[in-house]
């Protein structure tokens, strides 16, 4: 059924058009790589003998932190932020390795562990830092009215 501007119609009777297949490819990416991030810790985690253990261990080793820094980082252009965030999530793996050893405490664990709790607050830090209405100016833009 075609409206009169052209386009087709939907259901409710408005021009819109309907989202077709590989519309929304940017939301399944997102689920295909939480989910191998999330196979990754748990195949790291069982101690299992898969030969998919370290891909996915070391996807998630590059991704949980990359993500929480990405968010922290939405003033940047796409392919910077990208950049960026890849480069800190491979610099917080090191620190975190680096502390491991200094203190002779490294295992396999212990590491996934420790980058699921610090990408985990990094996560928390930006929803706490973005949530609406955290950070409420006074009316006028903060600025102080003038008395006359």
């Amino acid at each position: 059924m075609r409206s009169s501007t052209g386009n087709r119609s939907t259901a409710d009777g408005e021009g819109r058009e309907r989202a077709g297949p590989g519309r929304d490819l940017s939301a399944l990416l997102a689920g295909a790589a939480t989910g191998t991030a999330a196979c990754g810790a748990l195949l790291a985690l069982m101690d299992s003998g898969s030969p998919l253990r370290g891909p996915c261990a070391l996807f998630f080793l590059l991704a949980a932190p990359a993500l929480g820094i990405a968010l922290a980082l939405r003033g940047l252009d796409p392919f910077g932020r990208l950049i960026t965030a890849l480069a800190g999530a491979v610099a917080v793996d090191m620190l975190l390795v680096q502390a491991m050893l200094t203190v002779h405490r490294w295992s396999v664990t212990g590491g996934i562990v420790a980058v699921a709790v610090l990408s985990l607050l990094l996560l928390l830090a930006v929803h706490v830092r973005q949530r609406p209405g955290a950070r409420e100016r006074p009316p006028g833009g903060g600025k102080q009215a003038e008395v006359s």
